[in-house]
């Protein structure tokens, strides 16, 4: 936290360090982490670093918009910084708080002491726990701040992020402002579960990660389960896309894929359970399905659409 006491102490200004020097810079660094990003990801990308904006990222469960935000971490050195939004999330988690306990002792400790000495000093750093947002905001090594499924906080949170977003400042009434010496790049992710409001939006550039078209999940899982052959790649792919196609209460995700591939392989090199032209049987994929669906209605669609019974 020392960053946070030299901001608010001098009051440092902020500065935009850029860790990617054009898209396909972005392509390929983030393609050695595993991630394959397309175009408007890599561009959208690339200006959150260069502007220093903020990045909404929305899109479907499982696509892909959390493991962007590891990918630029792992791409770029830099630390990652999770903040989990859930209903109910305040300040306190958000933010930062006291740490009560200790402040008493050291009152205790203090005896007889005047109170605005005591104060100074259990208004201090030595006190203070950082959350999520004051650690991004006081670090001055490179920092990927992910605010992950913003769309289950309250509205209430959207608030106190529209400050932090906008300066990149935080005000601790005892303490001061702490100021980004080193701005974060920062991706908010959400399943659109609930509007966000058009201020926060405007304070954000854009990005809709949709499923990966069929070429590009088969390189997905080339490169995530690179010992599946590519006939049972392809049949994975192909299936995956027909039941994203159905009307099914969960569609499966790309992380899904690579989990079906996975357990396809595992079972086929278990039991060398594959048919004359090496594809897998009917039984097989409908014994697995509850891979990627995890509800019986939806199995039971499945089953019926892909005449496995």
């Amino acid at each position: 936290m020392s960053g946070a006491a030299a901001a608010a102490a001098g009051g440092t200004a902020d500065a935009i360090v850029p860790s990617f020097t054009s898209t396909g810079d972005v392509v390929d660094k983030l393609r050695t982490t595993g991630y394959l990003a397309d175009e408007a990801t890599a561009t959208a990308t690339y200006l959150a670093d260069r502007l220093g904006k903020p990045l909404l990222v929305e899109g479907p469960a499982g696509v892909g918009k959390t493991e962007l935000a590891r990918a630029i971490a792992g791409a770029t050195g830099a630390e990652l910084v999770r903040l989990q939004c859930y209903e109910g999330i305040d300040e306190a988690r958000a933010l930062y708080e006291w740490n009560h306990a200790k402040q008493i002792l050291a009152i205790q400790a203090a005896g007889q002491r005047d109170w605005d000495a005591t104060k100074d000093d259990i208004f201090s750093e030595e006190f203070l726990l950082a959350r999520p947002l004051l650690t991004a905001i006081s670090r001055t090594e490179p920092t990927v701040l992910l605010i992950d499924e913003i769309d289950k906080a309250d509205v209430d949170m959207e608030g106190l992020l529209l400050e932090i977003l906008s300066d990149f400042a935080i005000t601790i009434p005892e303490m001061g402002t702490v100021a980004a010496a080193r701005r974060p790049i920062v991706l908010l992710t959400s399943n659109a579960n609930r509007e966000l409001s058009e201020a926060l939006k405007r304070r954000c550039l854009y990005l809709y990660i949709d499923f990966p078209d069929a070429d590009l999940e088969r390189e997905i899982l080339a490169s995530r389960v690179p010992d599946l052959p590519e006939n049972l790649a392809a049949e994975v792919v192909r299936i995956i896309g027909v039941l994203r196609g159905l009307d099914i209460r969960k569609k499966p995700s790309v992380a899904e894929t690579i989990d079906w591939g996975n357990t396809l392989l595992a079972m086929v090199a278990g039991t060398d359970a594959t048919d004359h032209d090496g594809r897998v049987p009917d039984s097989l994929l409908q014994r697995t399905l509850g891979v990627v669906l995890k509800h019986r209605a939806d199995v039971l669609t499945a089953v019926r659409e892909l005449k496995l019974d």
